[in-house]
């Protein structure tokens, strides 16, 4: 190779620096910071950006979306004296890159040291459990209170979160027993009402139970009473249909005033046998029922006179056959 090629060599790679360094592109969401002769330009938005050799200097990308940095457990003391450790997470985004470059020097540590002497503060004055049950309210102030400081920096806070909150080992043993005596007087208090409210629950259903069945049982009093009185009187109605049927027939029969009064005589023992009746008619008249009894005996001496007379009457008829029987019967026997 000749000296010429060498310079021309030379010339070609001077020019692709000087063209490297000239032209710049800057990728969307992210801004660069042009210094000219060490002090500041302007900002580099996204695209092809020209930057004058030797005499201006682009330092390095700035992004300007949402980032999320997790910094490491930092031990605290609650108001109580107790020492945990503390883990958060910050969400931040940098809406001015003139101050997050030359308003503070490291903005990442800056971030880290200022959110660990804010979250000591915090936490320094509340205690264990409410620091354990409060973290809305410890985020919200960390953010107040974060983006109150990181704004002149040029730098929004968005969000803070407490990632982990470590007690340690034996406030955590006091705790489990802490909690599995709550839960257990909190089962015994539920076990308790429960068996209270069966118990109310019990009463009511036996005492539904015993009105219902109270109220049954007087229904069917009620309904067993018409019925027997609807019985009663359809068996009154029955015998007043008889004693009229027997009335008519003796009526229309012609019989005479003993032979009715004699067959009311056999009608009363029916009469005061049958248990729906309580009362029963009895003739007003002592002498008439004297005379119905008297009537009553002769008739039955007539009727006992009769049988006698009859019976007589068939012996002596049979012993006339017997008499007239006995000589065929004698000459029978003398022939043969």
């Amino acid at each position: 190779m000749t000296g010429l090629e060498v310079v021309f060599a030379v010339i070609a790679a001077i020019f692709v620096v000087i063209a490297a360094r000239t032209w710049r592109v800057v990728p969307q969401e992210r801004v660069g910071v042009i210094q000219r002769l060490g002090k500041f330009h302007r900002t580099a938005t996204a695209g092809l950006q020209v930057v004058i050799p030797f005499i201006d200097k682009m330092l390095p990308f700035i992004d300007l979306r949402e980032q999320v940095v997790s910094f490491q457990p930092q031990p605290v003391i609650t108001s109580d004296n107790v020492t945990i450790n503390v883990t958060s997470v910050i969400y931040y985004q940098i809406h001015d890159p003139h101050n997050a470059t030359y308003a503070v020097n490291n903005l990442l540590n800056a971030m880290e040291q200022i959110s660990q002497t804010t979250l000591r503060n915090v936490m320094g004055a509340l205690t264990l459990d409410k620091s354990l049950t409060s973290r809305d309210d410890i985020n919200a102030r960390l953010r107040v209170d974060l983006d109150e400081v990181t704004e002149k920096w040029g730098v929004r806070v968005t969000r803070v979160e407490l990632k982990d909150i470590s007690p340690p080992k034996d406030i955590q043993i006091a705790m489990e027993k802490q909690m599995q005596a709550e839960r257990n007087k909190r089962a015994a208090i539920l076990t308790a009402e429960g068996d209270a409210q069966a118990a109310v629950l019990r009463a009511d259903g036996e005492q539904k139970a015993l009105i219902l069945s109270s109220e049954g049982q007087r229904q069917s009093s009620i309904l067993r009473a018409e019925g027997d009185a609807k019985a009663l009187l359809t068996m009154q109605e029955a015998q007043a249909e008889t004693v009229r049927m027997l009335f008519d027939a003796v009526n229309s029969s012609g019989a005479t005033p003993e032979a009715t009064q004699y067959q009311y005589m056999q009608m009363l023992p029916k009469l005061a046998s049958s248990p729906s009746n309580k009362v029963f008619i009895v003739p007003a008249d002592m002498a008439g029922l004297a005379g119905l009894a008297t009537a009553a005996a002769q008739v039955g001496n007539a009727l006992t006179d009769t049988s006698v007379t009859e019976h007589a009457q068939g012996r002596a008829l049979g012993d006339g056959r017997k008499s007239e029987l006995q000589p065929r019967l004698n000459s029978g026997s003398g022939q043969s």
